[in-house]
């Protein structure tokens, strides 16, 4: 992978079925949040629930492979298990938009 490219898991198998729970984006990007002073859930700069081209997706920094192996492992293990379509992308789309 190249530096500054990250991965966008998509919530579709790679038969082109819709993955069930439809909730596991926001289930894995919550274990990486936390709680900032204002009370509000701040998900990490590295993972993050996002909408793009109107499909809910999982945005996956490259840097979490190095800062934090054991959740980058984990993420990676779970989209293979469920053979969820991954595309790795240099540049975000500026229509790109965080959940």
């Amino acid at each position: 992978m190249k530096r500054g490219c990250k991965l966008v898991i998509k919530s579709v198998n790679r038969d082109g079925r819709q993955f069930r729970p439809s909730d596991w984006i926001e289930r894995i990007s919550t274990q990486l949040a936390t709680f900032g002073p204002d009370h509000r859930l701040h998900y990490s700069t590295a993972v993050q629930p996002s909408i793009i081209e109107g499909e809910k997706c999982l945005v996956v920094d490259q840097a979490l492979k190095e800062e934090n192996p054991e959740a980058y492992d984990f993420i990676m293990v779970f989209v293979e298990a469920n053979r969820l379509q991954v595309i790795e992308n240099c540049e975000i789309p500026p229509d790109a938009q965080p959940l």
